[in-house]
């Protein structure tokens, strides 16, 4: 990863923190995307900063001009990207049917399919000059396994997981490879308040019998990354203990 320009979004903490550091120790220049919290994202850089080249850019990830905004930062500061993950969230609808309004459904797509793309379109014209890139989403084990009530959430990760795959296609040609990993549920800070039955109900449900973590996530992130992973494209590695085998 020496070298590297590294742009991770919703960077400054659970799994985006992780991935970032990962990066971080390999040598990469990890471009530390938020959009909310900067007591957190200060927090973050102090913390990755130890361990190697670091800087934090403010910026909605999930908007058009937000996207714009932030690729030009990073461009300005280091030069062109060549490796983006695409890990910014809002929070998830947990709703039935009846219940999604329209605007639910909305905001998950703006956020699952429209964000990527914008992130896609503005980092790719200059991989395809160098004839090298890594795009790597963060989806989610929700529909492989159909979880509910999360209809919006849900379809929204596969109408992103249906981007990848479409856009693996149309950009290997150009040396770029566009992968995404699949987590399960991996506790992280959002998720303090989820009482101890759902998290024992959940368990009870994981082949390998134990939580993962948010540095397993952040190794299959890497794992795709890598210059010898180039004849892997248009995958999803679902790292959640098996519980897509069941």
């Amino acid at each position: 990863m020496k070298d590297r320009i590294v742009l991770v979004t919703g960077a400054t903490r659970g799994l985006g923190l992780a991935i970032a550091e990962n990066f971080t120790r390999g040598g990469a220049k990890v471009a530390l995307n938020y959009a909310h919290d900067d007591v957190a994202a200060t927090s973050a850089k102090e913390r990755l900063s130890a361990l190697g080249t670091v800087e934090l850019f403010k910026a909605n990830a999930l908007s058009a001009d937000g996207v714009e905004s932030l690729v030009a930062s990073v461009r300005d500061k280091w030069g062109e990207i060549d490796t983006v993950v695409l890990n910014a969230t809002p929070i998830q609808h947990e709703k039935t049917i009846d219940a999604y309004t329209d605007a639910d459904f909305e905001s998950m797509y703006r956020a699952f399919v429209m964000s990527p793309h914008y992130l896609t379109r503005a980092v790719v014209p200059e991989m395809k000059v160098r004839q090298f890139g890594r795009i790597i989403h963060v989806t989610s084990e929700v529909f492989h396994c159909g979880s509910s009530p999360f209809s919006a959430y849900v379809a929204a990760k596969g109408g992103q997981i249906g981007y990848v795959r479409s856009t693996a296609m149309e950009l290997a040609p150009h040396g770029i490879t566009v992968n995404s990993v699949a987590p399960g549920w991996i506790p992280v800070e959002r998720h303090a308040a989820v009482t101890e039955s759902a998290k024992d109900s959940y368990l009870e449900n994981v082949p390998v019998g134990r939580w993962g973590t948010r540095e397993e996530v952040a190794e299959a992130v890497r794992f795709f990354a890598e210059e010898h992973s180039g004849f892997l494209t248009g995958q999803t590695l679902a790292v959640n203990g098996g519980r897509t085998l069941l």
